[in-house]
């Protein structure tokens, strides 16, 4: 029997504030154990929560950012539940008028993504296992997130996962989260139900705290062939809570799963209810960037491919570098290419992408680039400086070697080229045959006799040309 899949995600991101959402202690990461906590982290009585508000400017950016109306009046609540890493025994959270509602995010293939609402909460501390042993860490207990509800607008696996991908890109780009899943700082719950087409949705389970893109694709897949064998045995699925084990490769029941009545939520009586000013849904809506979207796109329309494109695009920092570069009339492709020979093989890491920490200006890069553009440089010769540059912060005269930017003339790379042809009548062979592949044979002979300055683009062309 044929299953429908009904998938929605609910996305914690942890806002990149210097201070929690109550109190004003440190939200950096990495600090020792507890060291980062006060009275209002930790729900001491007496103490008095006093509501950020970067936080609520950061929620209003980011539901601009997903096309989202923006509620003018909201108020907190509590989320009342127990768990040790929760010392207050409650949650302060949005469940009657959250700051965002009705947005919607699109898909490469066109299809809109609804979202439900986007809620602002505090997060809990953190548990840590050791040798059998149990302890809470509260540093991270207060740092403001905010919670992204999807509706259930998803089909696929594929789907959720490059929701949650972009998710991450816009987030980034605006600048409101670091969205570092393996320090916690994105979180994605996958909420899953079956049901035959035309029929009455089926019932919901939960995977709670997926933290890599391509885990939430596996996870998605194991659960719903889970809940499809439920139900071919004519079994009735329960609703759940479940965790997915990247290592087994299995999703495992952790509890059954609570409605949302047994939290008790009540109107948070701490804080006040409070206005989102029309100014600050201006002031935000005027300083809201570029979306990696429409930053592809633009790059699409420079000539760039689509690889190239995606692989610029996703990371901030080094597109608005490229974008630094082009200001100084240099061509788009010869910089694209240069970046991602260069640069990006010389920064290894996810991590080492998204801070883009380099020695070098964009005015630098563009004096090396006119010189790839001039047919001085050759693209593999430039990515050997650039690499070089990179490592230093010199400019790129200090790696020309004397003679060696004069270049070769068309008329000499022609005459060249014909030589090789001659010399390699297999290769050429070859290339009429449609193997490609051969004409590097020729290129090689090329680049030998111009000690690697020749362009090969231009030689490509000459020897088609002659061939």
């Amino acid at each position: 029997m044929d299953y429908e899949a009904i998938i929605g995600l609910e996305t914690h991101v942890e806002l990149a504030t210097k201070s929690k959402i109550f109190c004003g202690c440190s939200t950096a990461f990495g600090a020792e154990p507890n060291t980062q906590c006060c009275e209002i982290c930790t729900g001491a009585p007496g103490s008095l929560p006093i509501l950020n508000k970067e936080v609520v400017r950061f929620a209003v950016m980011a539901g601009l950012a997903l096309n989202c109306e923006i509620n003018k009046r909201c108020h907190m609540d509590r989320k009342n539940y127990f768990y040790p890493d929760l010392p207050k025994a409650y949650q302060i959270s949005q469940a009657g008028e959250p700051v965002c509602i009705n947005g919607f995010l699109t898909l490469d293939s066109g299809r809109k993504i609804g979202i439900e609402r986007i809620h602002i909460e505090e997060d809990a501390g953190k548990l840590v296992h050791d040798n059998g042993s149990t302890f809470v860490d509260y540093n991270r207990a207060g740092v403001p997130l905010i919670e992204i509800v999807s509706k259930p607008d998803l089909g696929t696996a594929e789907e959720a996962a490059e929701y949650a991908t972009k998710l991450c890109l816009i987030m980034r780009n605006i600048g409101i989260s670091d969205c570092r899943l393996q320090e916690g700082s994105m979180r994605c719950d996958v909420n899953i139900s079956l049901h035959e087409e035309g029929k009455p949705y089926g019932i919901r389970t939960e995977i709670k705290n997926i933290n890599s893109f391509s885990n939430i694709a596996k996870a998605i897949d194991k659960e719903i062939k889970r809940q499809e064998g439920i139900l071919c045995s004519g079994e009735s699925v329960k609703q759940a809570t479940l965790r997915y084990d990247a290592g087994k490769d299995t999703v495992y029941i952790m509890r059954l799963k609570e409605n949302s009545d047994d939290y008790r939520y009540f109107p948070e009586p701490d804080i006040p209810g409070f206005i989102i000013p029309f100014g600050l849904v201006k002031e935000c809506k005027k300083n809201l960037p570029e979306l990696p979207d429409a930053r592809r796109e633009r790059y699409l329309a420079l000539g760039l491919t689509k690889e190239t494109a995606g692989q610029l695009y996703r990371y901030k920092k080094i597109s608005d570098f490229f974008d630094e570069t082009l200001k100084n009339g240099v061509s788009a492709k010869n910089s694209a290419n240069l970046m991602i020979k260069g640069i990006f093989s010389f920064l290894k890491t996810e991590e080492e992408k998204e801070t883009f920490d380099v020695k070098i200006t964009p005015m630098q890069f563009a004096e090396l680039v006119k010189y790839v553009d001039e047919r001085k440089l050759n693209i593999n010769r430039g990515a050997e400086i650039l690499g070089k540059m990179m490592a230093n912060g010199e400019g790129v005269s200090s790696y020309i070697i004397i003679g060696e930017t004069e270049g070769v003339s068309e008329e000499d790379l022609e005459a060249l080229a014909k030589e090789a042809i001659e010399a390699n009548p297999k290769a050429c062979e070859d290339i009429r045959k449609g193997k490609k592949q051969a004409i590097n044979v020729l290129f090689g002979y090329i680049m030998k006799k111009t000690r690697g300055k020749a362009d090969t683009k231009l030689a490509e062309e000459i020897i088609n040309k002659l061939l």
